[in-house]
This record gives C-alpha cells, sequence and structure tokens, in this order.
C-alpha cells in the first residue's frame, strides 16, 4: 500500500499512546514524529512544517482543565497557521473540546479511539492543510502574473538576427533545456525569456522576472526560497519564495551577472538539486518551474577573472541566445516605433498620429544606448508633446539635438552635461547600468533616477 504525502506530529505525555497512534499512521504517512513534551513544539515546528498535529488536552497529572491543550492549541496556530490541530481528549473533557473547536481545532478524538475515525479525522486535516497552502501559494501567484502582465511586450523585428533568435525559440521551448540569455539593457531579453515560455508546455503557467541583481545578501535567500515567521525581525508572516510562486511555470533570473560569489554557490545548489528550503526550516521543496538566466555582463571574460562561477555558467547556459543592440538592427526601428505609437496614440488619445519618414529616418540614425527601452520612453514623450497629426523630429525634444552630435562645452548648462556623461558612459559600458554607474560614481537607483530625468 503507498503512503500519502503527508507530515504529522504526535504530542502527548503517554507514550503507550504515541506509539499505538504512530503504529497507526505509519502504515499511511509518509512522515510521522512524535513527542511527549508540548515545550518541544516551537522548536519542531521552526525546523519543519507540519500537515496535522495530533495533541493532548491534559498534560500534568491530575488536570482535566484542557488549559495546557488550548494554550498550546494557540501556539501552534499561530507559529503555522496553515496546520491543522486534532485535540485527544476523554470523554469528561468533550465540552472543552467542543470550545477549543471555536479557537481553531479542526476536530477532536474520544480515548479510546477507534482507528477507522482516527484515520478519517487525519486524512480530512491533511488534505484541508494542504488544500490552505496551495491556496497561499496561488495567491502569490496571481499577485505576480498581475504584476507582470503589464510589461508584456511582443518580440518585433525582420531583421536577419531577430529572425535567427526566433528560430532558436522555437527550438529550444519544448524543451527544459537552461538558456541564457545575454545582451545589453533595453534589448528586450525578457520578451525573448517571455517568447520561450508562451511556446513551452509551461505556457498556460506563471512567467515570473526577477531582478536578482538588485536583491542584497539578506533578502536573495527569503526572496527567492521563502521563509518562516519569525525567522528574522521583519518575518511577520511565513512567506513562500519566487521559485514556489513560480511552481508550473517559468521564472527568468535577470541580471545573474551582479550576483556575488557567495550567492552564486546558493543558486547553484538550487539548480543542481532543483529543490529549495526556506529559511527557518529544514524541509527541502522539490522545484516544478523551468529556470531561464539573463544578464548584460559577459560572464565568460567574468569567469576568466574569477567574478563567476565557471560551473555555475555550464550550469545556466545549455542554450546561449545574444541579442544585438538596437543600433546593429537599424532595419527593425520603424516596426518597433509604429508599434509603440500603436499603444500611445490610444494611451493619450491621438489615433491619428503617424510617423513622417523623416522621424523614421531621424530614430534610425540616433544610436540608442538604451536600447529599446530608450525608444519607447522616446516615442511615448514625442506622442505627448506632437500638436498635429504627424511625429517629427522636433517633437523629441532634446533627443533631435543630441542625434549624431556632440554637447556644446561653450554651454556649461550642468543638465546637458550630466545627460551627455551619463550616455557617454551607458554606451562605453555596452548597456551594463551597474558599471556605468560605477563609472559615475552614482548607485544603479540613482542612475536609473537621472536616465528618467533625462529620458534615457
Amino acid at each position: 500500500m503507498s503512503k500519502s504525502a503527508g507530515r504529522i506530529l504526535l504530542v502527548d505525555d503517554d507514550e503507550f499512546v504515541l506509539l499505538s497512534i504512530k503504529l497507526l499512521l505509519d502504515q499511511h504517512y509518509t512522515s510521522v514524529q512524535t513527542t511527549n513534551s508540548p515545550e518541544r513544539i516551537p522548536s519542531l515546528l521552526d525546523r519543519e512544517t507540519f500537515d496535522v498535529v495530533v495533541l493532548d488536552m491534559n498534560f500534568r497529572h491530575g488536570d482535566t482543565t484542557g488549559n495546557q491543550g488550548r494554550f498550546w492549541l494557540k501556539k501552534i496556530l499561530s507559529l503555522s497557521p496553515e496546520t491543522q490541530v486534532i485535540l485527544v481528549t476523554a470523554y469528561a473533557d468533550i465540552q472543552v473540546a467542543i470550545e477549543s473547536m471555536k479557537e481553531g481545532a479542526l476536530d477532536f478524538i474520544v480515548k479510546p479511539w477507534q482507528n477507522e475515525k482516527l484515520l478519517a479525522t487525519v486524512k480530512t486535516a491533511c488534505l484541508l492543510s494542504q488544500e490552505k497552502r496551495k491556496v497561499k501559494q496561488l495567491k502569490w501567484q496571481q499577485k505576480s502574473l498581475a504584476s507582470a502582465l503589464d510589461r508584456h511586450e511582443p518580440l518585433i523585428g525582420n531583421s536577419e538576427s531577430i529572425a535567427a533568435i526566433r528560430k532558436t525559440i522555437t527550438k529550444v521551448a519544448p524543451t527544459e533545456a537552461e538558456v541564457l540569455i545575454l545582451g545589453q539593457n533595453g534589448t528586450g531579453k525578457e520578451v525573448i525569456a517571455r517568447e520561450i515560455h508562451r511556446q513551452s508546455h509551461r505556457g498556460e503557467g506563471i512567467f515570473m522576472a526577477v531582478d536578482v541583481g538588485a536583491l542584497s545578501e539578506n533578502l536573495f535567500e527569503s526572496e527567492l526560497f521563502g521563509h518562516k515567521k519569525g525567522t528574522f525581525t521583519d518575518a511577520k508572516e511565513d512567506r513562500i519564495g519566487r521559485f514556489e510562486a513560480a511552481a508550473g511555470g517559468t521564472i527568468l533570473l535577470d541580471e545573474i551577472g551582479n550576483l556575488s560569489l557567495a550567492m552564486q554557490a546558493k543558486l547553484l545548489t538550487v539548480l543542481q538539486h532543483k529543490r529549495v528550503i526556506r529559511l527557518g526550516t529544514n524541509d527541502a521543496i522539490n522545484l516544478d518551474v523551468r529556470i531561464i538566466c539573463a544578464t548584460n555582463c559577459d560572464l565568460h571574460a567574468m569567469v576568466k577573472e574569477g567574478k563567476f562561477r565557471e560551473d555555475l555558467l555550464y550550469r545556466i547556459n545549455t542554450v546561449e541566445i545574444t541579442v544585438p543592440p538596437l543600433y546593429e538592427r537599424t532595419e527593425d526601428i520603424p516596426l518597433i516605433a509604429a508599434h509603440f505609437l500603436t499603444k500611445f496614440s490610444s494611451k493619450y488619445q491621438k489615433p491619428y498620429l503617424q510617423l513622417a519618414e523623416k522621424t523614421i529616418s531621424f530614430l534610425q540614425k540616433y544610436r540608442w544606448p538604451g536600447n529599446i527601452r530608450e525608444l519607447q520612453h522616446a516615442l511615448e514623450r514625442a506622442v505627448i508633446m506632437c500638436e498635429g497629426k504627424t511625429v517629427e523630429p522636433e517633437d523629441f525634444g532634446s533627443l533631435q539635438k543630441q542625434n549624431a552630435t556632440e554637447v556644446d562645452f561653450e554651454n556649461f548648462n550642468l543638465e546637458k552635461l550630466e545627460a551627455w556623461a551619463i550616455r557617454k558612459a551607458i554606451a562605453k559600458h555596452g548597456g551594463n547600468i551597474s558599471h556605468a554607474a560605477e563609472e559615475l560614481g552614482l548607485s544603479r537607483g540613482a542612475l536609473y533616477r537621472r536616465m528618467e530625468t533625462y529620458g534615457i
């Protein structure tokens, strides 16, 4: 007889009761643990996740008030809300057990118990606990999915490079092979990852993008692996990690080149074993998620410099896709610009707007250090500023003056000088925002804010 997946904890000071129930449940469940001391409950719940706790109501000899059982009932529910509690009581204490059900107990069993009744009650409790955890996971998935829907853009372009990428996507999407997407910021790495997801057998599941490069050492494990309530100061409730939340779907680990060596080691362990352990527990949770990685860094050069683990690189790049910068596929700019014009002319109630021929030529001459993302922001501003029926180069404001020209250093306008320096730094470092920020003496966040201000 195959056993059901379920974790049961038996708490009773009577060793005979513990042994009897354990022998019965061991035949039906994968994990049945016992303790004769309720004081051990918090430490046990810290280490493991239990579906059901079968709890005696009285632990001191001669005490029939049930107060101890009610105390530990509340403690269990505060530490692990999804865990279901079944009380074990004497016939004379049935009324106390009924009152305890109003405080959160699922059910009670009267000594001496009937095996069939006990098994049926434990089965119901296990199923309810597991369903509550699934509901919690679905809520996380829905929250992540809702935030991701707004960012979805199609893969646009007829250039040879985009055609080659589409061909690679068609081949790799139906598999579970690890994919590494390389390219400057704003080139559309997430769009490609989404397309791989869409064409895979996981296409109906969730797609979750995580900027792992922006996670601090302290938040890395908590965000990706999850944590148990009370593990650290701000852990006010149990929380599943991003890997669990993306179950059945695909997770994109963006900016993976910005991970420290310590975080790389932790990620490698997860990728090798396809399981995670939430902070504050010892429970290994098997993963059912496809993992795609992306970065604007040259990982092969970083391996030679000792900044990126070679074994992690081998693990994540079974298939490698390199996305060219926008200035290398200028033939795609008219299609991309037309897409954003349609989007923003609808958003700002200007459905009549068109792009002038000279505007398309103007857009193709600009180098676009911020790639498609910069083009998107530039089109949005142009649509807002346009007063006629045709979007002209003049509607792009300062971008027109910067097109194929340098800053006039006889004009010491600080804003123009700063914008020029930012563009130069980004172009110098191939779109790598972290490296550009370091050269400029700014944090990544400060650089992003300035880029937004100057429309870069």
